[in-house]
């Protein structure tokens, strides 16, 4: 085989994200014979597509973040966040639905921004000073619902002006119980691999993760590359916990929670390390339509639910081991 022919076949065969789909398939075909034609059905491919939009949309985000070699466990809290500000907004102080849309991205991009001037500034690991930003937003998400209303759960976002339009572009499930979702989820995976392996500023967010002090060397402000990775991040979980406000017509206090682990775990399975530089959009993708399929797949197949977090957990660890072995294989082909 020739050198080139041998380049082509280990980007093909041995690029992250290429175990996961893989993976993808096997899993398709072990519920597609488990549950039978209710997975295979159209309503059994929308429901695992539903159940993988909202990861997914956290998972790009994330994917970003961990091939620019930092971490963020506040998504989870930032979905809370994004959700409940609309509902303070439009129920508490009379804004309509576009303007507390608009307020919420602000405060969550405010949010990013704090996140990584602080992991930027300090040095500390971003894995704790997100850590800590997740139960300070928990917190305080929990104290503003209770403040306003005595209560962690609000409802009634539908009688508020703007919320027809809002439902529409963002809750609404036009083509064969498919909702809206997935198209935001896929459009957004489509623009980040564009800036990833297309822009620049691709190129500097894997220099971050894998080689930061020779991107430095070279003029690379690695600093704004994160901060920017942060706040990107904390867009795409503002994103979610706005879909989910408009698509319940309420929102909770306590929703997010596991979310930020769910992504890294989606975006390990897509073959992003978590040592930094290396990982694909596509990947986490792929990583997210697994947990959709398998968490829809164990309902339908009639396991008990319980099973689902084993399930995870257990491919959280082969993907570890699979992440590695590839990484290792496709260094010596090249």
């Amino acid at each position: 085989m020739s050198r080139r022919a041998s380049g082509s076949f280990t980007r093909t065969f041995l690029g992250p994200g290429a175990a996961a789909a893989v993976g993808a398939i096997l899993i398709w075909l072990l519920f597609a014979g488990a549950a039978g034609s209710a997975f295979r059905s159209m309503a059994g491919t929308a429901s695992y597509l539903n159940a993988a939009a909202p990861l997914g949309i956290l998972a790009v985000g994330v994917a970003l973040l961990m091939i620019g070699g930092e971490f963020d466990l506040s998504v989870g809290s930032i979905v809370g966040v994004s959700g409940m500000s609309v509902m303070l907004l439009t129920t508490e102080l009379g804004w309509s639905v576009w303007p507390a849309i608009a307020g919420t991205v602000v405060l969550c991009l405010l949010i990013g921004f704090l996140n990584g001037l602080t992991v930027v500034r300090t040095q500390l690991p971003s894995f704790i000073v997100t850590l800590a930003t997740l139960f300070i937003l928990r917190g305080l998400t929990i104290a503003a619902a209770r403040g306003f209303t005595s209560r962690t759960q609000l409802g009634g976002l539908d009688d508020i002006s703007g919320y027809e339009i809002a439902r529409a572009v963002l809750g609404s499930a036009p083509v064969g119980g498919l909702r809206i979702s997935i198209v935001w989820w896929l459009g957004c995976a489509a623009l980040a691999t564009w800036v990833l392996l297309r822009t620049p500023w691709g190129n500097w967010i894997f220099a971050a993760g894998g080689q930061p002090e020779a991107a430095r060397n070279v003029g690379v402000r690695i600093g704004r590359v994160k901060i920017g990775l942060f706040m990107t991040n904390a867009l795409c979980a503002c994103l979610v916990g706005i879909i989910q406000a408009v698509r319940f017509s309420g929102a909770d206090a306590l929703r997010g929670q596991l979310q930020e682990f769910y992504a890294i775990i989606a975006v390990v399975i897509g073959g992003t390390l978590l040592t930094g530089g290396y990982g694909t959009i596509v990947g986490a993708v792929i990583g997210a339509l697994i947990f959709g399929m398998v968490r829809q797949g164990i309902v339908m197949s009639g396991i008990d639910a319980d099973w689902f977090q084993v399930f995870l957990g257990g491919m959280l660890l082969l993907a570890v081991f699979v992440n590695r072995t590839v990484l290792v294989r496709a260094q010596r082909a090249s």
